[in-house]
């Protein structure tokens, strides 16, 4: 239930999606969370083998009980297509009749036109172990079938109403992230990029990285180019001016952490200061919490 945020607007409606003879409840619930995930309300079962309210459908529902409790429970199946004019058959076999057959993508990107132009739709899922029958594919106005490895095509049945919703969401409200990373420091200024380039380069040339010299040139410009290609911001470059630092202070004297254990006064690095400072080595009395 990570991703649930029930202050945000839900996403409604879309074409029914019809189970024919559900055999478990597990199965039914976990259909009704599918649905709930991409935003589809209409469940329709047609003589399905357990009775509901169920706690096992409800476990799997997992708090998408609006769709579960909403469930309109049909004897016939020509009863619960009643009133749709664009039904698809979902099958993984080939059955011999004339129909047009989509996959999922096809079928969303037809379906939201049909459902924008004012018709009801919906989507008909057969029994978990035998699928639809025959006559049942008959009632369909087009066949979808999904793209999976040919020797082993066998869905499951809320797995198949998931992949369903997900292209049904796509189609009707676009595939862009539902959130993007936030950019909580801006891209670094040139000018604090070339002061960091100059502490590392000089913090290296001390250890003797640039060797043999005649190479450093080109040394130098590999370096550069890493850092160039990491897209660096100003938060970036004061961690890395930190990083550099404490590798410096490393070979002369005890480390930060040791610093603060021994109660002695602490390092001040550009890392806590202005970006792309030059370094220098400060010392200030700790002070109480």
């Amino acid at each position: 239930m990570a991703g649930t945020n029930r202050t945000r607007h839900a996403t409604l409606g879309g074409p029914a999606v019809i189970l024919v003879e559900p055999q478990l409840p597990e199965n039914i619930g976990s259909a009704a969370r599918a649905m709930t995930n991409f935003g589809l309300t209409d469940l329709r079962l047609v003589r399905p083998q357990v009775k509901l309210p169920h706690p096992r459908a409800e476990a799997m529902a997992s708090g998408a009980v609006a769709v579960l409790e909403g469930a309109r429970v049909f004897d016939s199946l020509e009863e619960a297509l009643s009133d749709l004019q664009l039904v698809y058959a979902t099958t993984a076999r080939e059955r011999g009749q004339a129909k047009p057959v989509d996959t999922p993508a096809h079928a969303a990107a037809l379906l939201l036109e049909q459902e924008a132009a004012g018709a009801r739709t919906g989507i008909m899922f057969g029994r978990e172990r035998t699928g639809l029958e025959n006559d049942e594919v008959s009632l369909a106005d087009r066949v979808l079938t999904f793209p999976v490895n040919p020797a082993f095509a066998s869905l499951n049945l809320s797995q198949a109403v998931l992949l369903v919703g997900y292209e049904w969401f796509k189609a009707s409200n676009g595939d862009a992230p539902a959130f993007e990373m936030p950019q909580q420091s801006p891209p670094a200024e040139k000018r604090h990029l070339l002061a960091f380039f100059a502490h590392i380069e000089s913090a290296l040339d001390r250890v003797g990285f640039f060797y043999p010299e005649t190479r450093k040139p080109i040394m130098v410009r590999n370096l550069r180019n890493i850092f160039h290609r990491l897209g660096l911001s100003e938060q970036d470059l004061r961690t890395l001016h930190g990083a550099v630092a404490a590798l410096e202070e490393g070979e002369r004297g005890p480390s930060r952490r040791d610093r603060r254990v021994l109660g002695v006064a602490d390092l001040t690095t550009p890392a806590e200061g202005q970006a792309g400072a030059p370094h220098e080595t400060a010392t200030s009395p700790d002070k109480a919490p």
